[in-house]
């Protein structure tokens, strides 16, 4: 259960940013455990939420929710099956599937990401930049149900690289997703900033609010189906990430009145009919792209990932109601036709 406490700034702490104050005072745990904190809109300057970089002042009231202490959980290796696409010192590049969740939490203790890292690799040859083992070599995410391509740390050096490189957007990240309705344009931008939900904390919303963090997608149509009885038709799109904020593409495209199809959390606006999910278990999201310099030689790295069995099977079923493929289409087409499927793929029922 959580409680409300109040710290006042003093001189001293006069310009530091909020996350970094909230640690140094022992307001939370850790400077990540504050900025979560502060994201999710459970930090208060002079009785406004703020932004983790937010300058404080001397005499600034903060007040803060404070979770009942924990004991931290024990973090240890499992043998979880990892597809394993590119690995060396420094490194590791993986497909991850549906229902693995990338870290521990109080929903999650284990059967996670990290837990299969510290299997394979040992704690010790995991990057820690974070300073929490429950985050050993992770440097970016993939929701629980969300499958496909992306990125570990072995070394803190490559750590700290590979996390620098996608905040300056130097890491090219490149998803499919099927959506509700028909999108008319072939191509567009989506620029809309992301907060906590002001009614759920488990859900994000596009809000103009001091907590709201820029986010940036673009994306490009892929191939058109025709409405059927019980929906509004489907597109299948590309989408590209410029920010990687929590839930980003889930949300932006809800915020479009696009849907992703499967989606149990972010389609409370979408169809009601539930065979308009096309009998997806989760939301129809793959990471199926991943281009980068190594973050210790610079050499240029790309990798591909086909659709997992579901996802196929979904647009198998819509193929007989398509209006055709676009340009960009083919292009996708091509470079799936040449990549791997996936070796692991999850159990949506019984993934932890």
């Amino acid at each position: 259960m959580a409680r409300s406490l109040c710290h006042i700034v003093g001189a001293a702490d006069a310009g530091s940013r909020l996350d970094a104050l909230c640690a140094a005072r022992g307001l939370y745990a850790s400077r990540s455990a504050a900025a979560r904190a502060i994201e999710e809109g459970r930090v208060f300057v002079n009785g406004a939420t703020a932004t983790k970089r937010h300058a404080v002042a001397a005499g600034d009231t903060v007040v803060y929710e404070a979770d009942e202490e924990q004991a931290p959980p024990v973090v240890y290796g499992e043998p979880i099956d990892l597809d394993i696409r590119f690995e060396d010192g420094d490194m590791i590049v993986l497909s991850k599937q549906v229902g693995l969740v990338c870290h521990p939490s109080a929903d999650h203790a284990h059967g996670t990401l990290v837990n299969a890292l510290i299997w394979h690799c040992g704690e010790e040859n995991l990057c820690n930049v974070q300073g929490e083992d429950d985050r050993l070599g992770i440097v970016h995410r993939l929701d629980r149900d969300t499958s496909g391509l992306m990125l570990a740390a072995k070394s803190d050096e490559a750590g700290r690289r590979l996390m620098e490189d996608i905040q300056s957007r130097m890491i090219d990240r490149r998803y499919l997703a099927l959506v509700h309705g028909i999108m008319a344009h072939d191509t567009g931008m989506i620029d809309a900033p992301i907060a906590r939900s002001a009614s759920e904390r488990t859900r994000m919303a596009v809000r103009d609010v001091p907590s709201a963090r820029e986010a940036i997608t673009t994306f490009r149509v892929l191939e058109r189906f025709e409405a059927g009885p019980h929906d509004d038709g489907y597109s299948l799109i590309e989408c590209k990430l410029f920010t990687g904020r929590t839930h980003q593409i889930r949300v932006h495209m809800q915020y479009t009145r696009h849907p992703i199809v499967g989606d149990p959390c972010y389609t409370a606006n979408g169809p009601k009919d539930a065979r308009a999910q096309l009998g997806l278990e989760r939301q129809f999201l793959h990471s199926y792209r991943l281009s980068l310099e190594h973050p210790m030689t610079g050499e240029v790295l790309s990798f591909a990932d086909n659709l997992p069995r579901d996802l196929r099977g979904a647009l198998e079923a819509l193929a007989p109601r398509s209006r055709g493929v676009t340009e960009a289409g083919r292009e996708v087409a091509e470079v799936l036709a040449a990549s791997p499927v996936p070796s692991v793929e999850g159990d949506v029922h019984g993934a932890a």
